[in-house]
């Protein structure tokens, strides 16, 4: 009894709070990632065969895929190497995501945009611009979340609007987040790595606004095809009425934005601990405890009449948090391996190489640890990197466009898919919203990777 007390009041948390070590690396083999392929076929075809079961049971969906891999991988690696990667998953990656995720979600539900809008190609695309315009400065799923309602609410009296809502995943959701660390959390990623904050603002407002525009010029035209079937059931409108409502919203959105800012700029001044092998900076927790208490303080400010009114509801955060949470457990084979037997072979990769394996990993993978995969395969420090700007936007911008490519891309496509369909809007399966994608997004993307990367049209503009 005293020794085993000894063990744990000693020998056990001097084990939890070891430095970091490479004894926790573990070789695993293509088999271990069939939990996460499983969980992938899963979102695509059981809303399919069965959306109702699918409604009630995807959390549990999801635990089944994450203990396929979690109770095999803890048997044969043991409790001290299967627990470091299991922190690393949650209290490294899944937490900070969802809690970011949770805070912008609450706060921008909390916001109430009136207007007796009348969703026509005019006012759809000056949503777009919008929603776009402001994805890089309050993130993408702040900005998401704080149009997608009004966006529905004036396309409601539209027979066609299913491609307003994927324009607006293409746009806000994912492409508009470019332009800072706060838009999209790759970007961040590198930002915390020691890419200047302003490096992306400078060299990725081009590519941003070249993709944008073509894809803006396209949502018009298809937009104002369908338009021109249905408008003689559109609403007569004399004068646009403008309003704002849970303003308070607003000085809280700009606290996560601080908040965020500041974890990043004094993480090497606030100190960390380690913990199962796993670095925890005490800057990181102490932003998360903050957005935690703008969350609170968001809910408990607005009225529950406003949000009801504004369609606010918990079901998308719900869905994404208990969806991702199995995402983030059945990745770690596959991004270990990435890491661990491909790395080096990525090493000098022409730009073009790295903006589409970035870009479709990101599709299908956490694009925040892929992007860090490839950033890390160029084995060249970030003030070196940021002077190799056309590698560098190669793999910022393959994380950035390409979450747009199908629904678990980038959390908010997940979360404005879910608040369409709460509002009776017909979303497209993953496969059907992936016709699109590839349909539309793809073909931009490739001649935006001609023109940077094969002509090397950056320097010529320079």
């Amino acid at each position: 009894m005293n020794r085993n007390f000894f063990l744990v009041c000693f020998i056990l948390p001097v084990h939890l709070f070891a430095g970091s070590s490479t004894d926790y690396d573990v070789s695993f083999n293509l088999i271990w990632v069939l939990p996460f392929v499983g969980i992938l076929l899963s979102i695509a075809i059981f809303p399919l065969v069965n959306n109702h079961f699918w409604h009630n049971n995807f959390g549990k969906i999801s635990a089944f895929w994450a203990l396929l891999f979690s109770l095999p991988f803890l048997f044969k690696e043991g409790i001290s190497i299967s627990s470091h990667w299991f922190v690393h998953a949650i209290f490294i990656e899944y937490i900070p995501f969802i809690v970011l995720l949770l805070a912008l979600f609450t706060i921008s539900g909390g916001i109430m945009i009136r207007g007796n809008f009348v969703g026509n190609p005019k006012l759809n695309l000056i949503f777009l611009l919008i929603g776009t315009a402001l994805a890089s400065w309050m993130g993408t799923t702040g900005a998401a979340m704080l149009l997608i309602r009004p966006v529905i609410r004036a396309n409601k009296w539209r027979e066609n609007k299913t491609h307003v809502i994927i324009f607006f995943i293409f746009l806000v959701a994912n492409i508009g987040g470019s332009l800072t660390p706060l838009g999209d959390p790759p970007l961040f990623i590198g930002f915390l790595k020691g890419i200047d904050f302003f490096w992306t603002t400078k060299y990725m407002l081009m590519p941003m606004i070249f993709v944008s525009i073509l894809l803006l010029v396209i949502f018009y035209f298809i937009d104002l095809y369908y338009y021109k079937k249905e408008i003689d059931s559109s609403p007569s409108l004399e004068k646009i009425n403008f309003s704002v409502d849970g303003k308070f919203n607003l000085l809280l959105l700009v606290g996560v934005i601080i908040s965020v800012i500041l974890s990043g700029t004094f993480k090497n001044n606030l100190g960390s601990i380690y913990f199962l092998g796993n670095e925890l900076m005490f800057s990181f927790i102490l932003r998360d405890i903050f957005l935690i208490l703008l969350t609170v303080a968001s809910y408990k400010t607005t009225s529950l009449s406003l949000r009801k009114e504004n369609g606010f509801s918990w079901f998308p955060i719900t869905e994404v948090a208990k969806l991702f949470a199995g995402i983030f457990i059945t990745v770690i084979p596959a991004i270990s391996i990435l890491k661990l037997d491909y790395s080096s072979s990525f090493s000098g990769l022409s730009s073009s190489l790295y903006f589409w394996l970035t870009g479709v990993l990101s599709a299908f993978l956490d694009n925040a640890p892929t992007y860090l995969v490839f950033f890390t395969s160029t084995n060249l420090t970030a003030p070196v990197l940021m002077s190799d700007v056309v590698t560098l936007l190669a793999i910022s911008s393959g994380a950035v466009f390409m979450g747009a490519l199908t629904y678990i891309g980038n959390a908010p496509n997940f979360m404005v898919r879910s608040i369409s369909e709460e509002n009776k809007i017909p979303m497209p399966s993953f496969f059907g919203y992936m016709a699109w994608s590839v349909a539309i997004l793809v073909p931009i993307l490739v001649i935006y990777s001609f023109l940077w990367f094969y002509l090397d049209i950056f320097n010529f503009i320079k």
